[in-house]
């Protein structure tokens, strides 16, 4: 699960996610914080989308990703006439997060979470995110939940434009808890087509797992909601959203 060959067309294929929905909705709880957020990590970055709206809206910012081809992208798409702080892009896993100082806020969006498809590894990943947060500060994230991602076994997705077709087919595994996507990518290249095959998997971690897993990292004030919701969360969300504060100020 690099993204090596989905790298190029991401942003095409994504073009429907609402990054700025998205960001407003982050920073209203970023006066959650118990200090003044003005240093900000996007984990699992990707391209680097909300990276960069971050910095343009003036957050000393870090991106920090799995794969070397989705950061490629990230580090070439400043906005015109950019003129705060460029981003720092890092290729890092996640359970070995090595920061060069604290951050007041972390943030991991669009189910980054469920691709650490081994428990104990993201139970690294959220020690390391504990360790790397400044006192007071804020680590906002969301999840699939498992009803929804049980729902994608055996259905069929496609997305397109004028220049990538994208194909794949959820298989859902109880006994592994595991979603897997065997995608199937065309992307045209001049006068012809580039085909590229790729597999993602998703684990579906509960709410009261991920819970646990903050707690043990030494997360304090844990809470639960709909993702983009501030209420709790409910039978038949496609999504979760945790905030988790570390003790401090």
């Amino acid at each position: 699960m690099t993204y090596s060959f989905l790298a190029g067309s991401y942003d095409r294929l994504t073009r429907d996610v609402d990054h700025g929905g998205m960001l407003d909705y982050l920073e209203g709880w970023f006066s959650k914080a118990h200090r003044p957020v003005k240093t900000v990590l996007d984990l699992a970055c990707g391209t680097g989308t909300l990276t960069w709206m971050l910095a343009e809206r003036g957050y000393d910012t870090t991106g920090v990703d799995l794969s070397a081809e989705m950061l490629a992208v990230a580090r070439e798409k400043a906005p015109e006439g950019f003129e705060g702080i460029i981003p720092l892009f890092l290729n890092q896993s996640m359970d070995k997060l090595d920061l060069y100082d604290t951050v007041d806020a972390c943030v991991c969006c669009l189910d980054s979470v469920n691709y650490v498809t081994r428990p104990a590894q993201l139970r690294r990943a959220f020690q390391r995110i504990h360790t790397f947060l400044a006192p007071g500060g804020v680590f906002l994230f969301d999840a699939r939940t498992p009803e929804a991602l049980a729902a994608m076994d055996a259905q069929m997705f496609c997305d397109e434009d004028e220049n990538v077709f994208c194909a794949w087919q959820g298989e859902f595994s109880p006994k592994r808890r595991i979603c897997t996507y065997y995608m199937d990518i065309f992307c045209r290249e001049g006068e012809t087509w580039r085909r590229g095959q790729e597999l993602h998997e998703e684990y579906a971690y509960t709410p009261e797992e991920l819970a646990e897993m903050l707690d043990s990292a030494g997360f304090q004030t844990i809470k639960c909601y709909g993702a983009g919701k501030k209420r709790p969360l409910r039978p038949g969300d496609d999504r979760m959203f945790f905030f988790a504060r570390k003790e401090g100020k």
